[in-house]
């Protein structure tokens, strides 16, 4: 068995925040070993998986991650060590019943997403493929030969239409505005070089605009969005749309907007807390009548958790006025867990899931979410984390799965620009074995 795994080893590292995270190394027999760090993220659902820290340690204010690290290499080595890294399923099976717990607490989820994945990059190294191609075949034993609803995507290798910063705001800015990324989609790009040239040009236009209308154009939050103290969530809206003009592009029709509103972080008893829009909290229906009033006034087209994590009812009333126009995102909501998925089709609340691995903490769970949402006509959006580093994890798999979307954060700091220079490798070195769908996903959409 070339692919038998010979060693596991974890280190701590750190991430794009200076916080430490955990990378694994796994080695199969006479291959070299496949690596894969784990992010972290600020704006954290209440359902995700838990990563571990060392919280009773004074070193790094409590945030190290040695434990996990232990863990990796004792508990985690001693039950893989021997196995097939070919065998993704199983491996991954076994490190959930390894950890025994729902969220993947006692070991920890960045200690078992970061041994799950190095065992992918494991099998590659082993039999000498590249990891989008590996990501690929653990992708087909997932989906089989069964129909899927959305039949663009999924059935082959696609490169993703960018969904990316532009402005930052709430957790990943000082909370200097309420919403959290203000993005944009190049809907009307044929290729995703050129969608990302466009970003680009848009990006850098955008601080020109910024510059001259009195606000900071240079400093940027975590994930790389420029972040200016303004008025309000709309006068970002306002001043996205003019850097699209100024660059040449047509709203709406070139690039569409996408708003994450994150809206879980500021939902205090009941009612949403939007203190540049109103003195008194907003009801969940106030705020689906502010929403619906941008959509219609702006050209935006996807709106992500706009609603909180616990108000199912909101989230219905939303979808039932918005769920045709715009692409409606859950991601503290369904925290890329099947289970919290099926309750959502089920309630028939959303149109779309955020897909994070490190939400839910293995390679294998991650891609039932994202076949779950295909089969039942909610588009899939591989996304990274506020707390990123230089792994390219996300980029192969978006690829691989042919999941459509890809929301990395902005151009502006190497940990976002690893993956997307990796999808450019990609749509040079696929070429034909890769296709391009774009804005096109989103046909099914009326305004």
């Amino acid at each position: 068995m070339t692919s038998r795994i010979e060693r596991v080893h974890a280190r701590e590292v750190f991430d794009s925040r200076g916080k430490p995270t955990v990378e694994v190394e796994v080695t199969c027999a006479g291959a070299r070993p496949g690596r894969a760090m784990v992010p972290s993220g600020a704006s954290t659902g209440r359902f995700e998986a838990v990563e571990l820290r060392d919280r009773s340690d004074s070193r790094l204010d409590g945030l190290g991650v040695r434990q996990a690290v232990r863990n990796v290499c004792t508990e985690i080595a001693s039950a893989i060590i021997g196995l097939d890294a070919d065998d993704q399923a199983e491996i991954d099976r076994r490190l959930i019943e390894l950890d025994g717990t729902p969220q993947k607490s006692r070991l920890g989820a960045n200690a078992i997403l970061g041994t799950s994945l190095a065992v992918a990059y494991a099998s590659a190294e082993a039999r000498g493929v590249s990891p989008v191609i590996r990501f690929r075949e653990i992708w087909d034993a997932i989906v089989g030969h069964v129909e899927i609803v959305l039949d663009k995507l999924g059935m082959r290798m696609l490169l993703p239409l960018p969904m990316v910063n532009m402005i930052s705001g709430g957790l990943h800015a000082g909370r200097q505005l309420e919403f959290q990324d203000f993005l944009i989609l190049p809907v009307g790009a044929t290729s995703y070089s050129q969608a990302f040239e466009w970003i680009v040009t848009v990006y850098r236009r955008l601080g020109r605009v910024l510059i001259e209308r009195g606000h900071e154009g240079i400093l940027v939050g975590d994930e790389g969005g420029y972040g200016p103290k303004l008025r309000t969530n709309e006068e970002a809206i306002e001043l996205v749309v003019a850097a699209i003009e100024v660059a040449g592009l047509n709203p709406g029709d070139d690039v569409a907007i996408g708003l994450d509103v994150a809206s879980t972080h500021f939902f205090e008893d009941g009612r949403y807390r939007l203190p540049s829009v109103s003195s008194s909290p907003l009801t969940a229906e106030q705020m689906v009548d502010l929403l619906e009033g941008w959509v219609a006034r702006y050209p935006i087209i996807s709106l992500e958790d706009p609603l909180a994590e616990d108000d199912w009812t909101g989230w219905r009333l939303i979808t039932e006025r918005l769920g045709k126009r715009v692409q409606l995102i859950g991601d503290d909501l369904f925290v890329t867990n099947v289970a919290r998925l099926r309750e959502g089709i089920e309630r028939g609340v959303a149109n779309s899931v955020l897909i994070k691995p490190n939400q839910i903490g293995t390679l294998t769970e991650t891609l039932a979410t994202l076949r779950l949402a295909i089969d039942n006509g909610y588009w899939p959006v591989v996304s990274a984390r506020s707390g990123e580093t230089e792994d390219t994890t996300i980029a192969d798999l978006v690829v691989a799965t042919g999941a459509g979307q890809l929301k990395v954060g902005s151009v502006a700091r190497s940990e976002r620009l690893a993956k997307y220079n990796q999808l450019l490798r990609l749509e040079e070195t696929l070429r034909t074995d890769v296709g391009y769908l774009g804005g096109s996903i989103f046909e099914s959409l009326r305004s």
